[in-house]
């Protein structure tokens, strides 16, 4: 990599923070985001921490590993970057122990709702939290007892709670494991004059510390949470399916190397040190918080009130009226592309498009790509049944989806065993595309209907995320989606292709295509710009070309929801570069790509961002919005995202997060908001 790229570019794991610390600030958005609502948004922040430091920062530790003159070729300088990441969590750490006790609590209790400490309850509470413990804990609650002097090493399990417990006359150290496989992390106690009291499982179990180590001399219980490495590390080999292997290796999940010790603050520096000896870990891996972990819990904080201004307005789904009032799906796509907008509409109409698909005597083929299987649904419900009327099925199941192997191993195990063909990953590629084509018969000739999304086909991710999905049965389009399929089936090497983008065969070629056909209107003196939305953007040629772009006058103006590698807004550097980032309600997952191409603009949606992995190593299809009607609907869609004056927070060189500025003589766009309005209007 050049010397002067690199110079100019961010650190991907420190500018995801800043990622992060948006989701934080929408903890604090009390203009926007009810009280129940900013609890899930602390409940976000702290899920997405745990996955970063799984995954990101164990990776940067096993770079540590690489021979020191290896990592200075190539520019990695992992204990520089672990320790600016530690500073900057802790900071946010600091910020979020603020917003959970200066702002949350006391609100709660503002509403009737009193969030109670063990050390705070009344004599009835007490009575009422032995006897819960009693009910539901005493028999499964083990308490470990552990003796530095003779005892080296204890082993934690990945991303439990623990409670780590001293005495004051002995040096042995006390262990109990919290239960975190129930929904009853937070017990109601009961309601007193009109206020609701809950408290914490942790706290339940903290009052009958000492019944159930039977000792008076207890001096101290501080909350523990170790986060392991998350990867799988599996070797490259070129024979072999992966699926087998990957679930045999998904315990490696419970033993992978330490990342993070998460503790309680108030605990003495003599036992925090003991403690990181026992676990063999570092200084750096130490990780002071509040007295509670695991915040990810407040998902499922309940409200005994009732109250419908804790929470956000229900939103009823948009219906689609050519979807909605055709009892024919195939005639419906047949005489016209449709779009679907996630979660503004219901996934439903993915899924009865399948499930006409299996009762359908016409059709003889479906095959569908699965990145993320949901549990139990409509869709796989659907999928069997079409197998049990013989209709030849083709699932490729994603082994490596993280998170998700096992789940997603185990409905390809189902699949097969009724007879559909399934294929798993590559060892050297992932298939992250969202697509599906059904194939029927029609006047004696096969005819091919298709969906590709920007979203996986998951019917409760549908609810959260913000995502597009095109049905289609133009051939120019189904046509090259069926060569896709026969490249994952092994029939074809290469597609051949030229409309869609497909990694890692054409997508990088065609983006750099597109965005040098700017670079040339411009340095011609005519209009040219460049607008996308990702979820991230890392690629280094992408960014490089994109600089050039910049330099040479075209207008470059992005929507990355996560982190950037790209330095916006630098002079002589990236001037012409301007990004927002779109933090609310839902989660932003689309992907569009617009280029004004002289007048003559061009539009892609799918499943790909600018990341080297999207761009080279993954199956990735971006498919082209063809239909004017279509076309000028999502691009409406999009300019109220690119002018969100309430969400949308500018990222730039600092790193502030600051948020878009509203002129008093603009109208407020919060564009979530609008583009349900404008979808509503139009249906």
């Amino acid at each position: 990599m050049d010397s002067e790229l690199a110079d100019n570019l961010k650190h991907r794991d420190l500018n995801w923070l800043s990622f992060n610390a948006r989701v934080l600030q929408e903890a604090q958005d009390k203009r926007f985001n009810p009280l129940f609502e900013r609890m899930k948004f602390l409940a976000i922040y702290s899920s997405n921490l745990d996955e970063y430091f799984r995954v990101r920062v164990s990776q940067l530790r096993q770079i540590k590993r690489v021979e020191k003159s290896i990592r200075k070729k190539l520019a990695l300088r992992p204990n520089k970057t672990v320790k600016e990441i530690i500073a900057k969590v802790k900071e946010q750490q600091e910020v979020f122990g603020h917003i959970f006790n200066n702002e949350i609590k006391p609100e709660l209790a503002a509403n009737n709702i009193v969030l109670i400490a063990s050390e705070d309850y009344t004599p009835i509470q007490k009575k009422v939290a032995n006897i819960w413990y009693v009910t539901h804990l005493k028999n499964t609650i083990k308490p470990i007892l552990f003796d530095p002097s003779k005892d080296k090493e204890i082993f934690l399990e990945n991303q439990n709670l623990y409670f780590c417990v001293t005495f004051s006359d002995s040096k042995k150290i006390g262990f109990i494991k919290i239960p975190t496989d129930t929904n009853d992390r937070f017990i109601e106690l009961g309601k007193h004059k009109d206020i609701y009291y809950i408290t914490f499982l942790d706290d339940i179990i903290r009052h009958e510390i000492s019944s159930i180590f039977n000792s008076e001399t207890i001096d101290g219980v501080f909350e523990i949470k170790l986060s392991r490495d998350a990867e799988l590390y599996i070797d490259d080999e070129l024979e072999g399916i992966l699926a087998e292997r990957i679930y045999k290796s998904l315990e490696q999940r419970q033993e992978g190397q330490p990342t993070r010790l998460l503790y309680d603050a108030s605990m003495p520096k003599p036992v925090a040190k003991k403690l990181r000896k026992l676990l063999k870990l570092g200084k750096i891996d130490m990780m002071p918080g509040g007295r509670y972990h695991n915040f990810n819990d407040f998902f499922k904080f309940p409200d005994p009130t009732g109250n419908p201004d804790l929470h956000y307005d229900k939103k009823p789904v948009i219906k689609l009226k050519a979807l909605e009032k055709a009892t024919d799906y195939f005639e419906a796509i047949r005489a016209k592309d449709h779009l679907l907008h996630f979660p503004f509409m219901s996934f439903g109409y993915v899924e009865r498009f399948v499930e006409q698909a299996a009762s359908d005597d016409a059709v003889t083929h479906i095959k569908i790509s699965l990145y993320r299987v949901a549990d139990e649904s409509v869709l796989t419900t659907s999928l069997l049944k079409a197998i049990e009327n013989g209709k030849q099925v083709t699932i490729f199941i994603e082994a490596k989806a993280r998170f998700d192997e096992e789940n997603n191993i185990t409905w390809g195990r189902k699949f097969e065993e009724k007879g559909a063909q399934v294929i798993y990953s590559y060892p050297r590629i992932k298939v992250h595309s969202k697509i599906l084509m059904v194939i029927r018969v029609e006047d004696d000739k096969a005819k091919r209907y298709a969906y590709i999304g920007t979203g996986n086909f998951n019917g409760d991710t549908s609810k959260i995320y913000c995502d597009h999905g095109l049905f289609t049965a133009n051939n120019k389009i189904t046509k090259e989606l069926s060569r896709v399929f026969e490249v994952l089936e092994g029939k074809l090497i290469i597609p051949r292709n030229k409309h869609l983008l497909i990694s890692p065969f054409t997508t990088r070629r065609t983006f750099e295509k597109l965005i040098h056909s700017e670079i040339e209107a411009a340095q011609a003196g005519k209009t040219a710009k460049i607008t996308a939305k990702m979820n991230s953007l890392e690629d280094k040629d992408m960014i490089e070309l994109l600089y050039k772009a910049s330099q040479a006058g075209v207008q470059v103006r992005l929507i990355i929801r996560g982190f950037t590698s790209l330095i916006p807004g630098v002079k002589g550097l990236s001037e012409n570069i301007f990004i927002t980032s779109i933090i609310d309600r839902y989660l932003e997952h689309g992907r569009i790509y617009l280029f004004h191409n002289n007048g003559d603009e061009q539009m892609y949606i799918g499943s790909a961002d600018w990341m080297t992995r999207n761009l080279d190593r993954r199956i990735e299809v971006l498919t082209p919005i063809y239909d004017k009607e279509l076309f000028t609907e999502l691009k409406d869609i999009f300019t109220l995202q690119l002018n969100d004056n309430c969400k949308a927070r500018i990222q730039d060189a600092n790193e502030q997060n600051l948020y878009v500025k509203r002129e008093d003589s603009e109208p407020e766009i919060r564009s979530q908001y609008a583009i349900y309005d404008y979808l509503k209007n139009k249906n």
